[in-house]
């Protein structure tokens, strides 16, 4: 479900243009993202709703480079008011489809693919509209460096579960947890979104993945 369009969208997009933090063309960075970034790791989270993980990770790892990709404009929007003022050059963000990512970014160019609280589209003719398809698959073990690593967060069970079927026929479980949050991780940042289901108890699940080629 599409947000609802709001007044200031089309302004704030424009304005993180002009910063240089939202990419208008990002296949002309294919290949050329980590010197543009100024790092030697780069990070990919895709799907990155309203951005808190997103600002908070680049801000915690100011020497990593960030990339968050999001389709829907709004949300993109509430992402990079956010971004504003916090977010250095390590940071950039795409608002655009997740299956042109492989026109975004050159073979073994990412370092880690982060999947934070993807729809889990329950409904099983919706299955293959996950990003974590078999399609999805493939193209992620591509465009991961050998060793690099998929981390996969879910609030949805079955999800969790069909997502760690699909992703053990092209990748290494390197670890995984049932209840994430029933310690203190002060590594991987709480978006609200995610707090959100901490506060109903519910269990967060969590893979880390790693790529052999």
């Amino acid at each position: 479900m599409r947000a609802r369009k709001k007044p200031w969208t089309q302004e704030v997009l424009q304005e993180a243009m002009e910063q240089d933090l939202l990419i208008k063309e990002p296949e002309q960075l294919k290949g050329k993202w980590k010197k543009h970034l100024q790092t030697n790791s780069l990070h990919v989270e895709i799907g990155s709703g309203k951005g808190d993980y997103f600002v908070g990770m680049s801000s915690l790892y100011p020497e990593e480079g960030w990339v968050g990709i999001e389709k829907d404009s709004v949300i993109a929007g509430y992402a990079l008011r956010k971004s504003f003022g916090v977010i250095g050059n390590n940071g950039k963000f795409i608002n655009d489809d997740t299956i042109k990512i492989d026109l975004w970014f050159n073979e073994n160019e990412i370092d880690v693919i982060h999947l934070n609280f993807s729809d889990p589209w329950p409904k099983k003719a919706h299955h293959k509209r996950r990003l974590t398809t078999p399609s999805f698959g493939q193209t992620y073990q591509t465009l991961l460096k050998n060793g690099g690593q998929i981390i996969l967060k879910s609030d949805n069970q079955q999800f969790f579960e069909d997502s760690l079927v699909v992703l053990s026929k092209s990748f290494e479980l390197e670890d995984i947890w049932v209840d994430f949050r029933s310690k203190e991780h002060p590594e991987d940042i709480i978006s609200e979104y995610e707090q959100r289901f901490i506060d109903l108890g519910q269990p967060i699940y969590r893979s880390i993945w790693r790529n052999r080629k």
